[in-house]
């Protein structure tokens, strides 16, 4: 099999130090494949990618009407938050309404993702709790489908606990293949991650952008979820990350979802279309760049969006004194 092409690289002055390649897809609501680049069939894992599919259930298995989730909160179930003061306290208030408290998130503790929310942690003379893991929200959202179903909360990280079935059912309707227990994993956040194609998931993506081939509760949830997050794109991530500066900028237009490992998925929400990609050596902000790069090949951005993309595709790297001595930028396919 060939290797993916090279779309993004990283420069130190004049020479080229790294080439990244990968994979992306983009695929309407009826599979017609719009661009593909790279071996869009070969299975990934998503992890934070599909937070949005994950978070299905608390629409569909009726948690909304048990507890009435503002719509900040169904970002939040959404997001790869960074910690900061307004995602601890929106979370913390997500489970105080389930009648909850932070310590039966299941998701582990680690430090703010942002550096002003861990310097101030640290000079607060405080440690972190579960409450600024980034997947904090998306975990309280998981509770509250535990509690509207009628079982325990305890243990609902577990690959055979209702509510993970619930969402392994919720991912395997939208992207329209069965997840297979030959390829599964466990996430960051100890829940249980499956593979699939990249072209299932910006499948999967384009038809919860349209809700065209799926159930109707599985189309109008897709829908408020989307709104949700494009309408608080801060809570999905933070101050200055390329998931919320993106979804800002396309005011609504564009769902935009990191995950670890160097996946991004989403949706060009006006025309239709899911798309999905994979760096595969997993870095980060070379995923960045290529994701930068394929939007403004495909999303039509307007002056603004385009600035805020460009700056993506063309990435500063920085020695410790701050001094600029190379760059990261998308390559030319």
């Amino acid at each position: 099999m060939d290797a993916n092409p090279i779309l993004a690289e990283t420069l130190r002055g004049n020479w080229v130090e790294n080439r990244h390649r990968g994979a992306f897809a983009i695929l309407d609501a009826d599979g017609g494949i719009i661009a593909a680049v790279g071996d869009i069939e070969r299975s990934i894992f998503p992890r934070s990618a599909i937070k949005s599919m994950q978070a299905l259930p608390i629409i569909t298995r009726h948690a909304d009407d048990k507890f009435h989730h503002s719509a900040k909160e169904l970002a939040l179930a959404c997001a790869s938050h960074h910690g900061e003061v307004i995602h601890t306290k929106t979370v913390d208030a997500f489970l105080e309404r389930m009648g909850l408290t932070p310590d039966v998130l299941e998701c582990g503790t680690h430090m703010p993702t942002n550096p002003a929310a861990r310097a101030a942690l640290r000079a607060a003379g405080e440690k972190p709790s579960a409450l600024h893991n980034n997947c904090s929200g998306k975990h309280s959202g998981m509770l509250s489908v535990a509690l509207a179903m009628g079982v325990s909360p305890t243990g609902y990280v577990g690959r055979e606990h209702a509510v993970q079935v619930a969402v392994r059912d919720a991912v395997e309707t939208v992207i329209g293949e069965s997840l297979s227990e030959g390829k599964c994993g466990t996430d960051g956040c100890s829940i249980p991650t499956f593979a699939a194609p990249i072209r299932a998931f910006a499948f999967g993506f384009a038809r919860m952008a349209t809700g065209r081939g799926l159930p109707e509760n599985y189309a109008s949830a897709a829908q408020r979820l989307f709104d949700a997050a494009t309408s608080h794109p801060h809570l999905v991530a933070g101050t200055g990350h390329a998931d919320t500066l993106i979804m800002e900028a396309f005011g609504g237009r564009v769902m935009q979802k990191v995950g670890a490992d160097g996946v991004q998925c989403g949706a060009i929400r006006d025309k239709g279309w899911g798309y999905a990609l994979k760096c595969d050596d997993g870095n980060i902000p070379a995923s960045q760049a290529m994701l930068a790069a394929m939007l403004m090949h495909y999303a039509e951005p307007d002056a603004n969006q385009r600035a805020v993309l460009e700056n993506l595709a063309r990435q500063p790297v920085r020695s410790v004194r701050g001094d600029e001595v190379g760059l990261l930028r998308a390559a030319k396919v």
